[in-house]
């Protein structure tokens, strides 16, 4: 993303406004399409399967609450100069950068041995071999791209493969939809007291409000301040600030509308198509492809692998990635997938290890798609304390600066917060 640079006193150069909405795109627009990932499309499809048009609601709910979340982080990026991990180190116990990393890194791995077992799956439904032989390959692929290319050389092409989700959004144009009853489902939704609903609901919230997000937009944002000429931190470079907040909010909100908006309609679909003809549970890759037949017919096997494929490829950097990024700026190692691997041994290290770990669950033998599920209430429960410490991080003047969030933004974020806490205590509910 490159902006016309402008001479500032005191301040380095200032991009001037940008002039069209791509130029506004960037970070935020990569992140919400990553977000859509294996573990996505297949929780979102079993909680369609499962409760029907119940859980449509959560799209909108969730929509304000990750968006203000994804722009705290990306803010937190572009004021400090560091991300979430590096300000951690400097401001803040080891006690608590290190247990915060752990948290992450440990649902990562989680996360990421999901969406490669979920894309071997995928690959097996129209191609012969054993699933582990596709999981090997996967990982191999993934982590072959992320040390020899970088990421934002190839993520260009990889992201239009997610226009291969928007299948979810066609089906409405082939089946029935009582559009009366998806109203009334959003607005006044039904809501069960009962330890399946509240999983159902971490799960959503987990793979919609995801950790490894968070720490991913705030160093993309350092990659971004670091890569451009005439870019600095914020806080050194005040007068960079107000077009800097524009073009950071225009693009957390497309990317996060983006995001939710496919979630919306995976959803809805599995409700119209698997859900109305009695599979309320979505346990193979197979049934969880069915919710595209009315689409693709014969083809909806095709179609869900290239998506699974497709949104695991543009996933899996992004897991493994996030986890580096907070490993190794924990310990002040070179961090970016900008470096070659020899100029940040480290930080690849780790992203390797990361990506190996992710395979090696796949052969623990757990059904890949309810895996999917798991991995997002993991995601769920971890998300919480990292939002605490986030939002504490981004209203500390002496992180901060000048730059602590507005009041509008605050309470925002510490609303998502609170909800996060609150429904990862539901599964408490015997």
């Amino acid at each position: 993303m490159s902006f016309k640079q402008t001479p500032s006193r005191g301040g380095g150069s200032v991009p001037s406004h940008p002039t069209t909405l791509l130029q506004k795109l960037g970070p935020g627009l990569i992140t919400g399409a990553s977000d859509d990932d294996p573990s996505g499309i297949g929780t979102y499809s079993q909680v369609g399967a499962q409760f029907g048009l119940g859980m449509l609601w959560t799209m909108l709910f969730s929509y304000p609450l990750m968006a203000g979340i994804q722009e705290i982080s990306a803010r937190i990026g572009r004021v400090t100069g560091r991300g979430i991990a590096a300000n951690l180190r400097q401001h803040y116990p080891r006690w608590l950068l290190y247990s915060m990393v752990g948290l992450v890194v440990a649902a990562n791995v989680i996360n990421l041995g999901a969406d490669i077992g979920a894309m071997a799956a995928a690959a097996t439904l129209i191609l012969p071999g054993p699933i582990w032989l596709y999981s090997v390959s996967f990982g191999l692929l993934c982590l072959g791209m992320q040390v020899l290319v970088p990421y934002t050389s190839y993520v260009r092409y990889l992201k239009w493969l997610t226009i291969t989700l928007f299948a979810y959004v066609g089906t409405v144009f082939f089946v029935h939809i009582p559009w009366a009853l998806v109203v009334v489902s959003v607005v006044r939704p039904p809501f069960l007291v009962s330890k399946e609903y509240f999983a159902a609901l971490v799960a959503v919230l987990g793979t919609t409000i995801s950790p490894y997000l968070f720490l991913w937009q705030a160093s993309q944002e350092v990659e971004e301040v670091t890569t451009t000429p005439g870019e600095e931190p914020l806080k050194k470079a005040p007068r960079q600030a107000t077009p800097q907040l524009e073009r950071i909010r225009w693009d957390t909100l497309i990317g996060m509308a983006f995001s939710n908006g496919v979630a919306f309609f995976i959803i809805l679909t599995a409700a119209v198509t698997l859900h109305a003809n009695g599979i309320t549970q979505v346990s193979t890759a197979a049934e969880a492809a069915k919710a595209l037949e009315p689409v693709a017919g014969r083809l909806a096997s095709l179609l869900f692998l290239v998506g699974i494929v497709g949104t695991g490829l543009l996933a899996v950097p992004v897991l493994a990635g996030s986890a580096a990024y907070g490993v190794g700026e924990a310990f002040h190692w070179h961090a970016s997938l900008e470096r070659k691997p020899e100029q940040a041994k480290g930080f690849y290290a780790i992203l390797s290890a990361v990506t190996v770990v992710g395979v090696m669950l796949t052969f623990l033998g757990l059904n890949p798609i309810r895996a999917l599920f798991w991995a997002a209430i993991v995601n769920g429960v971890v998300a919480g304390p990292l939002m605490i410490v986030i939002m504490l991080m981004s209203s500390n003047q002496k992180v901060m600066g000048q730059f602590t969030l507005p009041w509008g933004l605050k309470l925002l974020g510490w609303v998502g917060t609170v909800t996060m806490f609150i429904v990862s205590i539901g599964l408490l509910i015997p």
